[in-house]
């Protein structure tokens, strides 16, 4: 058991029986009553982030999650498999676990997957993937200062907004956070 007077971001605690990671986190001292720690904290199944409020000195129960560096082998079915890079065991884990981050995972992906008691319960892309466009229309000339972007299609399935300039062949670089072009590789 912990106190609210520790919270920091990524820290991940149990709330009503399900776990959230701490997104952002503010301590507050009003001039008049009690303080209060503001949380934006987000649900580790659904993804979704809602705002809590705790009072200061609050009881609230941290969880001990490890991270462990796994390869995106292949997927099949309903399932996606890894394998930790270190012990070289491999997990398959559910459609509904992964769906999420598939759009923008290619073989051979490294991703963090957060584990608890053993169990996977998350995974996390790095920051940035380099990808290559497979079909985009064709940039026309003088379009490469107008600041208009067009639908690219990755090798993965996934359609981003590119810059017009930008062909088919070439091999860009997107935040996975947000799933938007970030520049060419």
């Amino acid at each position: 058991m912990t106190t609210t007077n520790d919270l920091r971001n990524g820290m991940v605690i149990e709330f009503d029986g399900t776990l959230y990671s701490v997104v952002e986190f503010q301590h507050v001292k009003p001039g008049k009553g009690g303080a209060f720690v503001r949380t934006k904290i987000k649900n580790m199944g659904t993804g979704r982030v809602i705002d809590k409020t705790f009072n200061a000195g609050e009881k609230i129960t941290s969880v001990r999650i490890d991270r462990v560096e796994m390869q995106y082998l292949y997927g099949s079915g309903d399932e996606y498999n890894f394998m930790n890079n270190e012990t070289f065991d491999q997990i398959a884990l559910p459609r509904a676990m992964v769906e999420d981050i598939a759009p923008l995972m290619k073989e051979n992906t490294i991703v963090s997957v957060q584990m608890r008691d053993g169990q996977p319960i998350a995974l996390e892309l790095p920051t940035f993937v380099d990808l290559e466009i497979v079909e985009t229309a064709p940039g026309v000339k003088g379009d490469t200062v107008s600041g208009g972007t067009k639908p690219a299609t990755l090798e993965t399935g996934k359609v981003i907004q590119v810059p017009l300039f930008v062909e088919h062949g070439t091999v860009v670089r997107v935040d996975t956070r947000s799933g938007e072009y970030v520049s060419r590789v």
